[in-house]
């Protein structure tokens, strides 16, 4: 392939894998795509989504919604961007590992469908932080706040590939496997450059750090709970870190 058809090709896997975003138009039919190499695109993927975000939150306090009922439209519109991908993963996730006793169990109760109580109580409480601490940003300081919080959230899976084997032999964990360190770094320089134009330096600097130890977390926590990462696993970190970032910055 050309570089313009690997940048192509990386964009549309990376979008692909973390939005409905129709971007399958990037690539001609029947090009390969490369899941570890398109890591770097996952900052760009998540600052599309904390644009949406941020559009909506602007748009519902401009038709005079309260800032309650605009954060909840804002969360609306992130969750249909990614087709609840990071949700569905976070409850599983809070099933599997709350529930099971074994690697093997726990793996099981990921897998299944059926939502349990760990995982109700965890998206919940995901949902509700999140509402919370958008409702406290004002129109003009959502915007850097919700794409900073889209594209590092979206960084913070970068630990937990980079640390950890795939836990299953299918799924998306496996499918991404082991990210090329030229793809890392690629990314965290992406996620640097874009939390440095969203928000003072110093705030960035607070932000990516707090997106690297929410991974590094995650990560020893999977470890010790599966041996491993899988794609339920990497949906929980993101949903985790965006809670974590969006409390941060209404903190101030």
């Amino acid at each position: 392939m050309t570089p313009i058809r690997d940048l192509r090709a990386d964009l549309a896997c990376g979008f692909g894998l973390l939005t409905r975003l129709p971007v399958g138009w990037l690539v001609p039919p029947g090009q390969p795509y490369r899941p570890g190499r398109a890591v770097w695109t996952y900052p760009l993927a998540g600052l599309s989504v904390g644009a949406v975000s941020a559009c909506s939150f602007w748009v519902a306090r401009r038709l005079g919604m309260p800032p309650l009922l605009a954060s909840a439209w804002t969360v609306a519109a992130a969750v249909l961007c990614t087709g609840g991908l990071h949700e569905d993963g976070l409850a599983d996730t809070a099933d599997g590992f709350g529930g099971g006793r074994t690697p093997e169990q726990r793996l099981e109760i990921m897998r299944d469908s059926r939502i349990g109580s760990y995982g109700a109580l965890a998206l919940a409480l995901s949902l509700g932080i999140r509402v919370a601490a958008i409702s406290t940003l004002s129109s003009g300081r959502a915007w850097g706040s919700l794409m900073l919080a889209g594209a590092l959230s979206r960084t913070a899976m970068l630990p937990v590939l980079a640390l950890l084997p795939p836990a299953r032999v299918d799924g998306l964990g496996r499918m991404v496997g082991r990210v090329p360190p030229l793809a890392s770094s690629s990314a965290l320089a992406v996620a640097a450059a874009i939390a440095l134009g969203c928000v003072r330096p110093v705030a960035a600097l607070v932000a990516v750090t707090a997106t690297v130890l929410v991974g590094l977390a995650v990560a020893a926590v999977a470890r010790r709970r599966i041996g491993g990462q899988t794609g339920d696993v990497l949906g929980a970190c993101c949903g985790l870190a965006e809670c974590v970032l969006l409390s941060l910055l209404a903190a101030g």
